[in-house]
This record gives C-alpha cells, sequence and structure tokens, in this order.
C-alpha cells in the first residue's frame, strides 16, 4: 500500500470521504483537516480572527507567524515524504501548489475530478478518476493493466511513447527535447 497526501480544501465537502476510503483500503494517508491526534489542522484565525481582512503587506507578515510555520512544516513534511499526492477537486491555491510540487518531486500523482473547468496542466498527472470508488480502485491494484503506474511515459514529448522506471530521468534517452525544459514543447 502507498503513503498518500491528500490535496484538497477546508471547504471541499468530500475530502474526509477520501481519506477514508484510502485508509480503509490500507494506505497511510495524511489528512490535512487532522495532521496528528488532537490537532485540527492549521487555520489562519488562529493567528488572526479577522484573517480575511488583511492587507498584503499583514498577510505577507503572518507567515512568518510560529503556528504558521508550525502549519507549513506538518504539511511540508508529509508531502515531501508521500509516494503519492491526490488533488480533490475542487480545490484552491494551496492544493493545486501542492499538487505542483508533487509533480515536480517526481511524485505519483492523480487528480480526483469534479464538475468546474477543464486545466491543460492536468496532463502533467498521472492519472484523473472520476469517483472515490476508482482512486481506491487505481491506487490499491496489484492488476498492471489498471494500476495507475505500471511504468513512466517520456515526461518531453508524446511521440516517443518511451517508457522508463526512474522519474528522475527527465525525458527518455531518444528524446530531442533537452532537460530540464522537459514541458516546453506544450508552449508551440
Amino acid at each position: 500500500m502507498s503513503k498518500i497526501y491528500v490535496a484538497s480544501s477546508w471547504r471541499n465537502d468530500r475530502q474526509p470521504a477520501v481519506v477514508e476510503a484510502l485508509r480503509d483500503a490500507g494506505h497511510d494517508v495524511y489528512d490535512f483537516r487532522n495532521p496528528e491526534p488532537g490537532d485540527n489542522g492549521f487555520h489562519w484565525s488562529e493567528i488572526d480572527p479577522d484573517w480575511q481582512s488583511w492587507s498584503p503587506e499583514r498577510f505577507r507578515d503572518c507567515l512568518e507567524h510560529p503556528i504558521a510555520q508550525d502549519g507549513f512544516a506538518k504539511d511540508m513534511t508529509a508531502l515531501a515524504s508521500c509516494e503519492v499526492c491526490v488533488l480533490v477537486q475542487p480545490c484552491g491555491i494551496s492544493a493545486h501548489l501542492e499538487l505542483g510540487w508533487a509533480v515536480g518531486a517526481g511524485k505519483r500523482t492523480a487528480v480526483l475530478l469534479a464538475d468546474g473547468e477543464p486545466e491543460l496542466m492536468y496532463r502533467m498527472v498521472d492519472q484523473m478518476v472520476l469517483s472515490i470508488e476508482e482512486a481506491v480502485e487505481v491506487l490499491s491494484s496489484d492488476d498492471p493493466e489498471r494500476k495507475l503506474w505500471p511504468a513512466r511515459r517520456c515526461n518531453a514529448c508524446d511521440v516517443c511513447k518511451s517508457t522508463f522506471e526512474h522519474i528522475s530521468t527527465p525525458h527518455c534517452s531518444g528524446c530531442t527535447i533537452p532537460s530540464p525544459s522537459r514541458f516546453e514543447h506544450d508552449a508551440s
């Protein structure tokens, strides 16, 4: 089973069910809402109940508050140590930053889609799933045909269709796109 980081939003009603379903399937799942026993996760209101009226300067200053530093450290430690990052829509900026960091760090990634605007950059992720059940299935499968990551595709191009085992190789050996510009081909 996998060590999974679930990235989502405090406003997402599906997030607790995703965490529970993945845990029930035997995975070790980090829950930002309950990162440790007795810890109900980071809330800006712990720093200032009037946090929604902050100026940009106040926001920047409050990122250095010990409560914010502690919340960030817990989430980043869990993200850095996970094997898989699953983004659960709908969600906002933080969850997308976490997913982007996971993609860049070579983590296996999935997005649990919901109704909403399509996102082109989701092509970076390994898998998009449509339900909690499908997420559990692909994350738990031992079937090489159904498993989420039987082999990695070349990160640099869709032409060669090469596979490789280690994400540390930014592109296939025959790829003409130089590293580290592995996503530049999308701009043309």
